[in-house]
């Protein structure tokens, strides 16, 4: 007699979907508040998937996001699990740190309110 292991019961140590914490989302929507108030940014998404979290910002709704800003926990001990991803694909930015990884927009907002 032979055991499979069932594939609807996830491991206890694996999470069911990487999400964004609440000191992470400060930080991102207090970026994303200065942004829009210099008009730059008009709306943004968040997606919360299995191995990464996004949060997506967008300059007109109904378009592709300007930029993703991603969360891999996979990769934290490498690079770093923080990532800015441009519109083509890019990475702008990679680090350990979220602050650090998003001064890559915060150049955006000084260019945007001279």
């Amino acid at each position: 007699m032979s055991f499979q292991h069932s594939p609807s019961f996830p491991s206890p140590s694996a999470p069911l979907q990487v999400a964004f914490d609440r000191r992470e989302l400060s930080v991102i929507l207090s970026l994303y508040g200065r942004m829009v108030a210099a008009g730059e940014w008009r709306d943004y998404g968040i997606s919360c998937l299995r191995e990464l979290a996004v949060f997506s910002v967008f300059k007109h709704a109904a378009e592709h996001p300007l930029y993703r800003i991603e969360k891999r926990p996979k990769l934290r001990q490498r690079q770093g699990m923080y990532s800015v991803v441009g519109m083509d694909g890019q990475i702008l930015k990679r680090g350990h740190e979220l602050k650090t990884v998003l001064r890559v927009l915060d150049r955006q907002l000084i260019r945007a309110v001279r």
